[in-house]
């Protein structure tokens, strides 16, 4: 990116005034705006402590009390409000395990709670390259599984999801591994001392399961939720360390929700801790930056949302189990309705465009036929960009193929593709940068016919007001040289985000490089990212600008930069280094053009004059 990275094409004046200085302060701001971005999405902290959710209409009763009778999130009966009922028990023997499989999940259930102990993903693999489980042991074992039933009596929640049900299936099952195969229906049900519990599960050939749980007690409707209570995805941070393990970019957890078309984020550190709200949410997810879990409830006018928020101390360093330990958050989410029987569906899986694309919430007519989940994947205020940004990424993808380096061509030849179709800004900035330095002897002049004013003296307006007519006289715009670059900002703003965004690049390698979406491993890619930023910042002509000035462009930004980019998604990186490349390839070709000769030559005449002025000055000698 030559526009954010070489400041010095434009004119620099004398004392870091006029245009020239102005110009210069624009161009800085502008880089030091996305060097900003970029350090802060690595460097940001959270908070250890997170602060309360606020809470749009309710604000839950904590989780370690019952809630009064009547109160929002109450259950409709209490233990003495009749005596157990005479249901028969109906108990598993001993806990048994049910798998359920289609062709993209293998999920395996436990008796023992009906929940889930294993979600695998098998299109995704986890660094040791096997198929990806969404579900982490020591985090499921620690804050509850996926599936697992939330009340607001944590005795009563505890005996849910310790329950042997009993299981029944419906289905085809395969002889040979005991296993169900999608589409496929399967059935807990416990019912013990006037406790009657029924969670019926649905499955099909899509990554999307419908739930139904019913939880009776002596006959009265119990209000439980189905959660999903500790993280998902990849979840790298929480595996012991050891010598041989990367420290992998770090993929923070949120809370999505969507009211009326309206999605809205919750951050890690602004989720509540058993908060509970009841709006009409068309879905409520749990996501990091690839993958999530989405409930996407049947009756949205009935929803009510409960978040968990936990934190468990990691090794700072995976390499070193002795490394300093920091806190980190481990988000939950619990979905069910107001009217106590849960009717839902769950969507767990990718952050994939065409994959969310086609998952909807339930409309008006109790159809699938709402908002859908590809708001999932978060641009930001890019995303008008971003997405045809992502799909010509993706479309060149698939004219190469599906082969191991598809990916990466594809981000060199989109940015090959992407800075030609820039050129013409470029040039615009050129001329616009000699044409500035064709009349800065004219501004320089100005400049010291009022060079004793003060700052609040009334003839400064009179130097503008000359200023401006001069550039009038001489066919100058002054941001002439910084609005082409202002208007490529959000183009490249959009591309890091679809870089940064894209599950596609998840694990996918190019070369040496063996995941686009972590830091390059051999450290080739950012060395290359400073040396071709030092080499065109060297050749690029920089009259005006003083040694200093030019020692911080030439070695600091490029150093600075590279440092930024060594610790990210080398993706990124990728992007990067081939547009310096092509950067420097077309600063080579500028400086060969008349254009460019004549820019030299002015830098040279005006490091000559500065020369000639410094040797002429007299040296005063201070009294002793």
């Amino acid at each position: 990116m030559p526009e954010i990275r070489n400041p010095n094409l434009e004119s620099q004046g004398p004392g870091g005034g006029g245009s020239g200085g102005d110009f210069r302060g624009i161009i800085s701001f502008t880089f030091l705006a996305l060097a900003v971005l970029l350090a802060f999405q690595y460097f940001r902290a959270k908070p250890s402590e997170p602060a309360q959710q606020p809470q749009q209409q309710q604000q839950t009763q904590s989780a370690s009390q019952p809630s009064p009778a009547g109160a929002p999130g109450a259950d409709t009966s209490s233990p003495s409000s009749s005596s157990p009922s005479q249901t028969p028990a109906i108990v598993g023997q001993s806990e048994t395990e049910t798998t359920v499989e289609n062709e993209l999940y293998k999920i395996v259930f436990t008796s023992r709670g009906a929940q889930v102990k294993h979600w695998i993903l098998k299109k995704f693999r986890d660094s040791s390259g096997q198929p990806l489980d969404m579900v982490q042991p020591q985090l499921a074992q620690q804050f509850g599984m996926p599936l697992s039933l939330f009340t607001y009596e944590p005795a009563l929640t505890a005996q849910l999801n310790s329950a042997l049900y009993q299981v029944s299936v419906s289905g085809a099952q395969s002889a040979a591994t005991e296993r169900l195969l999608a589409p496929c229906t399967l059935t807990f049900h416990f019912a013990q001392n006037g406790l009657d519990v029924v969670k019926t599960l649905q499955f099909d050939s899509t990554y999307v399961i419908g739930i139904d749980t019913q939880v009776r007690r002596n006959g009265q409707i119990v209000r439980a939720l189905v959660s999903w209570p500790a993280g998902l995805g990849d979840m790298e941070q929480f595996l012991p360390p050891s010598p041989n393990r990367n420290n992998p970019l770090p993929a923070p957890s949120q809370i999505v929700t969507s009211v009326n078309d309206k999605q809205d984020t919750i951050a890690s550190n602004k989720v509540s801790g058993n908060g509970t709200t009841e709006q009409p949410y068309e879905y409520a997810a749990l996501t990091d930056l690839y993958f999530a879990a989405a409930f996407l409830p049947d009756q949205p006018a009935d929803a009510t949302m409960v978040t968990m928020h936990h934190s468990v101390d990691v090794p700072s360093d995976l390499t070193n189990a002795n490394s300093q330990k920091k806190p980190t958050d481990v988000l939950g989410l619990a979905l069910g309705s107001t009217t106590g029987d849960a009717s839902l569906r769950l969507y767990a899986g990718p952050k994939a465009t065409e994959i969310l694309s086609a998952i909807h919430s339930t409309g008006a007519d109790g159809k699938p036929s709402g908002s859908s989940l590809a708001p999932l994947i978060q641009y930001g205020m890019w995303t008008i960009i971003a997405k045809p940004l992502y799909y010509a990424l993706r479309w060149l993808r698939n004219l190469l193929g599906a082969g191991a380096f598809s990916w990466g061509w594809s981000i060199i030849i989109f940015t090959i593709s992407f800075t030609i179709a820039l050129l013409p800004t470029r040039f615009m900035m050129m001329k616009s940068s000699l044409r500035m330095m064709r009349i800065q002897p004219k501004v320089d002049a100005l400049k010291r016919k009022y060079a004793n004013l003060k700052a609040t003296d009334p003839k400064r307006a009179e130097m503008n007001a000359e200023m401006m007519q001069l550039y009038k006289d001489e066919g100058v715009n002054m941001y002439g040289g910084c609005l082409p670059m202002l208007l490529q900002m959000p183009l490249f703003f959009a591309y890091y985000k679809v870089l940064l965004n894209a599950v596609e690049l998840r694990q996918a390698h190019w070369f040496w490089l063996k995941d686009l979406s972590q830091p390059d491993p051999t450290h080739i890619v950012p060395i290359l990212i400073i040396v071709t930023m030092f080499l065109t910042q060297y050749i690029t002509p920089s009259p005006g600008m003083d040694a200093a000035q030019r020692r911080m462009m030439a070695f600091i930004m490029p150093v600075f930069m590279g440092f930024i980019l060594w610790h990210y998604a080398s993706g990124l990186a990728l992007y990067w280094v081939t547009s310096n490349i092509i950067n420097l390839a077309l600063q080579i070709l500028v400086n060969q053009s008349s254009i460019g000769k004549e820019m030299h030559a002015i830098a040279a005449r005006r490091a000559q004059k500065k020369t000639n002025a410094g040797a002429g000055q007299k040296v005063i000698q201070g009294r002793r």
